[in-house]
């Protein structure tokens, strides 16, 4: 299965950049293809105002529009790509699309926070194979920005090699998140 990659534009980040929208992209990429109304009923809004950011998704080539035979009217929409990414300095200058990107981290930030926080309620109930598989760690070492980048580049190859190998007959969908940044005091 080939996994598409987009980088996001200024005009796509900005787009994105929207609660609304921001969701919808993400179930899309996280249950497949869905029609306006299923996705208002499942984000708990309604069918006027996502299929308007459906649109707008669309506008900016984050989401298609999918041709199912014998519908009729309904419209099936699909997300475009499997895994967004941006430099925050390609929007150098552009004070919009900056914005838009600190918005979609903090949001990418709080949504880790929430899985996390989530696993930890439910966790007791897993079977053990699962609760001894999950993991959470930090790690302090010592690079250059580019032994950083070079890490990290490492670190995608490792789980496109597992994302490409196909689900295992008990597979279940994992959240993996990288974060690399250098320490810097709190504030």
């Amino acid at each position: 299965m080939e996994q598409r990659e987009i980088h996001l534009d200024s005009r796509q980040i900005r787009v994105l950049a929207h609660p609304l929208r921001f969701r919808l992209l993400g179930r899309l990429r996280l249950d497949g293809p869905a029609t306006a109304t299923r996705l208002a009923q499942a984000l708990g809004t309604n069918t006027g105002a996502t299929s308007y950011h459906l649109r707008q998704l669309a506008d900016v080539g984050l989401v298609l529009e999918e041709q199912r035979p014998g519908r009729g009217r309904e419209r099936w929409w699909r997300a475009a790509h499997d895994v967004s990414s941006w430099q925050r300095d390609s929007f150098a200058g552009d004070a919009d699309a900056t914005a838009a990107a600190d918005w979609l981290e903090a949001s990418l930030l709080r949504g880790f926070v929430e899985q996390v926080e989530a696993w930890h309620r439910v966790q007791h109930d897993e079977p053990p194979e699962w609760r001894q598989a999950s993991s959470f760690s930090d790690v302090w070492i010592d690079l250059s920005a580019g032994q950083l980048d070079a890490l990290n580049a490492e670190l995608l190859d490792v789980i496109e090699r597992y994302r490409a190998a196909g689900p295992a007959p008990d597979s279940r969908r994992i959240v993996y998140y990288l974060y690399g940044m250098p320490k810097v005091a709190p504030s």
